[in-house]
């Protein structure tokens, strides 16, 4: 079974930026998920590998970015213009099935998941 294994997680001050990474990327869709303390998980962005095609929460619209090194088998989340709310845990997820754009947030159809990094943003 395949691990991804997630990093550059760290604490910021608000406006600041952060990258994560994640490997390894593989078909069909990486996305990246965060979970804040008593809520929810909630899918930030994903990709889809084959393609390259991008979807984006509302809440980080214009601000993150989801790309994908296929030489490094990597798949990056640049945050800039970090908040407070975005602080969190944040997961790297795989989905190897094809999706309706209407699942690319859905936690329940991604298989598999890393572990988690720690993105603190403080104002």
């Amino acid at each position: 079974q395949v691990q991804l294994v997630e990093s550059g997680g760290g604490s910021v001050q608000a406006g600041g930026s952060l990258r994560l990474s994640c490997a390894p990327a593989t078909y069909y869709y990486m996305a990246w998920f965060r979970q804040a303390p008593g809520k929810e998980r909630e899918g930030v962005a994903t990709i889809y590998t084959g393609g390259g095609n991008t979807y984006y929460a509302d809440s980080v619209k214009g601000r993150f970015t989801i790309s994908q090194d296929n030489a490094k088998n990597t798949v990056y989340l640049q945050m800039n213009s970090l908040k407070p709310e975005d602080t969190g845990m944040y997961y790297c997820a795989n989905a190897r099935t094809p999706l309706w754009a209407s699942r690319v947030f859905d936690p329940k159809v991604f298989g598999y998941w890393g572990q988690g990094t720690q993105v603190t943003v403080s104002s």
